[in-house]
């Protein structure tokens, strides 16, 4: 697959320390905090030194809308102790607030704010498939949400304010949880190291380490980049579904050569189970069937909601002339773009939870679509005369997967 690299100019969000040796020495084994882990300038801030891309009321705003996913935490002052409320809210909901002790949090802010989105480009270092999204909370000074673990990596971005975290240095065995509350606050945490970070800072976690941060100012701002982790239950039973979509009401446990009455009626027989291991086994013996489940899974949109086409998708004549005329193209709010090579040389592109299969010479456009989350004109330019692509754009456009953009003057052409 002859794709050229994408640009290096991110770094990766870890300061000095250089991505082989966060791999190697602590990723999945102890926490590690970095100082200063974007660099000086990123298009995270778009501006020189660290900047939140967010304002407290940015944030507050996107809370007030209808399909954003969000939640107010209150320790203190709330109807009773750590009082949890799901928005949307109204500002009303805002004004009534205690001074401090309480938290905000909204899931996927990368999928609604362009600037958090790139954040994730610092984090190449790790496969795209496995990044989740970009909890963005602000709290005032005291705020939180308790002691508590994550059963996946997360990277916690300091990105205004100050913020001490509590953290233990191995995984948590054993989940004690305080009984009768709205939100799962660890019953007995003991801390190994505390530390505050300010903007630019930030703090990696593997899963199952405890931890507890506590807002120390009045615009505590927290990036929270979370690892997708599904449970083994979740990975059998989501194949399982998908096996059971492929199958008819003809599909039947059947036993013709029954020809004599059974000795005890009570007994399942050995061929009876032997036709069950059979069916069983066949689908758990499809790696092909595996591989593309796995496909569809991780790029599924979040809480399976559809992606939603353009009204007007254009053709493949006129994806060329966009791209020609200086548009890119990068994945629509929701839209998630994985793939995988296969042995002969194509390759299997998934939108959206969608497979596309791309012929050998066209699987360079695999890797080249989801590779990076902004297409520049100038990346996609040189392929318009491969046959096939500019179909492929128009398709995927067409699909809901991809939408055009104009990039601004800070993007490479």
């Amino acid at each position: 697959m002859n794709v050229a690299s994408p640009p290096a100019a991110l770094e990766p969000a870890l300061g000095d320390l250089s991505p082989e040796a966060f791999l190697e020495d602590y990723w999945q084994q102890r926490p590690r905090v970095i100082r200063e882990a974007l660099p000086p300038r990123s298009t995270f801030s778009g501006a020189p030194g660290f900047t939140s891309p967010l304002a407290p009321e940015e944030l507050a705003g996107l809370a007030l809308e209808e399909g954003v996913e969000s939640r107010l935490i209150l320790k203190e002052g709330g109807a009773y102790p750590w009082e949890l409320r799901h928005g949307p809210f109204a500002e009303d909901d805002f004004r009534a607030l205690p001074e401090k002790n309480w938290t905000l949090l909204v899931q996927a802010v990368d999928q609604l704010v362009p600037a958090v989105g790139r954040l994730l480009e610092h984090f190449r270092f790790l496969p795209r498939w496995r990044l989740d999204d970009v909890m963005v909370s602000y709290a005032p000074e005291g705020g939180g949400v308790g002691a508590h673990l994550d059963h996946y990596d997360v990277f916690l971005v300091q990105g205004k304010g100050q913020r001490r975290w509590r953290f233990s240095r191995a995984p948590v065995e054993n989940e004690e949880i305080v009984p009768g509350l709205d939100v799962r606050i660890l019953a007995d945490f003991e801390p190994d190291e505390e530390v505050v970070l300010e903007a630019g800072d930030l703090l990696y976690l593997p899963p199952r380490v405890a931890h507890h941060g506590i807002s120390e100012s009045e615009d505590c701002m927290t990036y929270s980049v979370g690892l997708r982790a599904p449970s083994h239950a979740e990975i059998l039973a989501g194949y399982a579904r998908a096996c059971a979509e492929q199958l008819t009401e003809e599909d039947r446990f059947a036993d013709p050569a029954l020809d004599a009455p059974p000795e005890h009626v009570g007994e399942i027989s050995p061929e009876a189970r032997e036709q069950v291991r059979r069916v069983v086994k066949r689908a758990a013996a499809d790696d092909g069937a595996i591989d593309r489940w796995l496909g569809r899974h991780a790029t599924r949109p979040p809480a399976g909601e559809p992606l939603l086409p353009p009204g007007e998708p254009p053709d493949a004549n006129e994806m060329a002339a966009a791209i020609r005329d200086g548009q890119g193209l990068r994945p629509a709010p929701g839209a998630r773009l994985a793939f995988f090579e296969n042995e002969d040389g194509s390759a299997t592109l998934f939108a959206g939870g969608e497979p596309y299969d791309l012929p050998p010479e066209r699987a360079f456009a695999a890797a080249l679509l989801s590779d990076r989350r902004r297409l520049p004109p100038g990346a996609l330019a040189p392929h318009l005369d491969e046959d096939g692509f500019p179909a492929l754009l128009a398709r995927l456009v067409a699909d809901g997967a991809l939408e055009l953009f104009a990039p601004g003057p800070e993007e490479p052409p």
